[in-house]
């Protein structure tokens, strides 16, 4: 805890993905790591049209104090573009479906062609404008319209890419979402089908999902639990409580088996979009009661194209650091990384093939 007292919560899921110790702070000058994921984006950000996504389950509108004096920043996401900019986590179904695919109703090409013209006309336009502002312009305000133009360049490239793209693909046909849905395992399944129809049309390589955030009252009716998800986690040794306890973290574990069920009968050419991905679920604290932060339970699904050897269960040294792991996978999927966060080597066992 490095002497910060309270907040167990709010360090677990600032350091799920980074492996840094949040500052605690209330205010506006939060600091943690650069997460794996956006590691990833970096790097295959520059051939799709989204670097990322960041998805969640529960709407992060909280702000301000969320935990003992830890931002409400540290607890709405677990993806980090930089040490202060944490990347907001989107909980709806329509707003991913609008951002993946535009304002258009469905998936079907001929409405996402229309989509992307409109897009491109927009840009030469705003280009053109930019143009005729350059002669006029000073050393500074030069510098700042560069990096401007740089931004707007990225975008043309992200438009030409669709526009490849959808010369290509055939996407099955998927209607505009209306909203959130009322239930948990509709809101899950609606996320993880978006999920894999953008893997499925290359739209983005990496995603991040929270099923649920750290201090989640969240109760799960439909499994016979309507207690609130964090009151229960602290069962003091409470038989009835665990057992509610268990319920949830088997429910949890039955959407992620929708997920990878959809991914292994999804074709990627000569596999499946399982075979080809690298997926870490779990939870920085393992035991709620108690707010420990070691020995993790943590599962990894996925072959990342035959880099990855699973059917296995495999124990590592006590205080092995969780980011060991974020840095096997990121090199077995091409993306060579020195360090994250309290990493001090690379795992073992885990590529043997």
């Amino acid at each position: 805890m490095l002497g910060d007292g309270p907040g167990d919560h709010a360090r677990a899921g600032a350091t799920f993905l980074t492996g840094v110790h949040p500052k605690k702070t209330e205010g506006v000058d939060i600091r943690s790591g650069v997460s794996a994921d956006q590691i990833a984006a970096r790097e295959f950000g520059k051939k799709t049209q989204l670097a990322s996504l960041e998805l969640t389950l529960e709407a992060p509108g909280l702000i301000g104090n969320c935990d003992s004096g830890y931002s409400c920043a540290y607890t709405n996401t677990i993806s980090w573009r930089t040490p202060t900019i944490p990347m907001p986590m989107e909980a709806n179904p329509r707003a991913v479906f609008e951002r993946l695919f535009g304002d258009g109703d469905s998936t079907e090409p001929s409405v996402r062609l229309a989509r992307i013209r409109e897009d491109r006309s927009i840009l030469d336009s705003v280009t053109s404008e930019i143009a005729s502002m350059q002669p006029g312009l000073g050393p500074r305000d030069r510098s700042k319209l560069n990096d401007y133009l740089e931004a707007v360049r990225d975008i043309e490239r992200r438009i030409q890419i669709a526009e490849e793209q959808n010369a290509t693909l055939r996407l099955p046909v998927m209607g505009r979402p209306i909203g959130i849905p009322d239930s948990f395992e509709e809101h899950a399944k609606l996320m993880f089908d978006l999920q894999v129809i953008a893997f499925q049309a290359d739209l983005t390589r990496v995603i991040s999902i929270m099923l649920g955030r750290e201090g989640s009252n969240r109760a799960y009716r439909s499994i016979g639990v309507p207690d609130p998800h964090h009151g229960i986690s602290h069962h003091q040794g409470d038989k009835v409580k665990i057992d509610k306890l268990a319920k949830i973290n088997a429910h949890h574990i039955e959407m992620f088996a929708y997920y990878l069920d959809k991914l292994r009968s999804t074709p990627d050419g000569d596999a499946n979009l399982l075979d080809r991905s690298v997926i870490v679920y779990g939870s920085s604290l393992s035991d709620g009661n108690m707010h420990t932060h070691d020995n993790l339970p943590i599962l990894l699904a996925g072959g990342a194209s035959g880099r990855i050897k699973g059917g296995r269960h495999l124990r590592y040294p006590k205080e092995t650091p969780m980011t060991n792991l974020l840095l096997t996978a990121l090199d077995r999927v091409g993306v060579p990384e020195e360090r994250i966060g309290d990493s001090n080597g690379k795992l073992e066992h885990l590529t043997d093939v």
